[in-house]
């Protein structure tokens, strides 16, 4: 959150606020009735331990409950300039940002159901939609992929990946290289959106927590894990929408079922 440059779609903020600003105000507010912030890396954890443990670079912290707010990270491109260009034509969420791209053209990166409900979601809003992926066929289950097929204003571009980001000030465009015949070639377009999956922050829960097949903490609308007293929040549970707003829910409920299992395990 700290890194989007523009955030839109959390209340309160009728113009926007950026992501850093959001998360200072966040904290200020959270130490004002008296929460404490330390800045260290987790090392290790013991969850089933009494009380649970949490070794880190500047200690070992004890406690009744954990809250898991890790988060994951979208995984990326992997080319030259794809930090720099972040929220200046390269994104990783439609929902968040597809509107900045209403009228004009969009590359989207990926084949699976994320991709295409990305590809869905911005044929809407956006002139042209370009979904590329390394593929022939896309991975996406097939009810995505009628609807694609009929959306006049998405082109497909089979057998490719984006071998360069071309740029400006910001992002003007992709070169794609063909994975069969080797070829290049360059596409115009005002922004990329990297739909091929996410890494949750999950290596320190293996073989502690229930994970999904992804790798997110199964965690259900109390947000508690598979151990009791122990509870995931944000984009690292398993949830159907990631966004700021959703994970502020999560960590207001993970907070009340903490509290009524400490007040319960006395």
């Amino acid at each position: 959150m700290a890194l989007t440059e523009q955030i839109d779609n959390y209340p309160g903020f009728e113009n926007g606020i950026d992501g850093f600003s959001l998360a200072e105000k966040m904290q200020k507010q959270a130490e004002r009735f008296g929460a404490r912030s330390e800045y260290a890396e987790v090392l290790r954890m013991d969850l089933t331990a009494v009380p649970k443990l949490v070794e880190t670079s500047e200690g070992i912290f004890r406690g009744k409950t954990v809250v898991l707010a890790t988060g994951a990270d979208p995984r990326t491109l992997g080319v030259a300039g794809e930090t720099e260009l972040l929220g200046r034509g390269v994104a990783y969420c439609a929902a968040c940002d597809g509107m900045f791209y209403k009228g004009k053209t969009v590359v989207v990166v990926g084949g699976g159901n994320s991709a295409a409900a990305d590809a869905l979601l911005l044929s809407r809003v956006a002139k042209k939609v370009i979904l590329v992926h390394r593929r022939d066929t896309l991975r996406a289950t097939k009810s995505y992929h009628e609807p694609l097929a009929q959306a006049e204003n998405v082109e497909f571009r089979w057998n490719s990946v984006v071998s360069a980001l071309l740029s400006g000030d910001r992002l003007t465009g992709v070169r794609l290289r063909d994975t069969v015949t080797g070829e290049e070639s360059v596409v115009d377009c005002d922004g990329v959106f990297v739909s091929v999956g996410r890494q949750p922050a999950t290596a320190l829960a293996v073989g502690q927590l229930a994970l999904d097949g992804g790798g997110y903490i199964v965690a259900g609308e109390t947000t508690e894990t598979s151990i009791p007293g122990v509870y995931a929040v944000g984009d690292v549970r398993t949830k159907p929408l990631r966004q700021v707003v959703t994970a502020v829910a999560d960590g207001a409920v993970a907070v009340h079922m903490a509290e009524k299992y400490i007040a319960e395990n006395r």
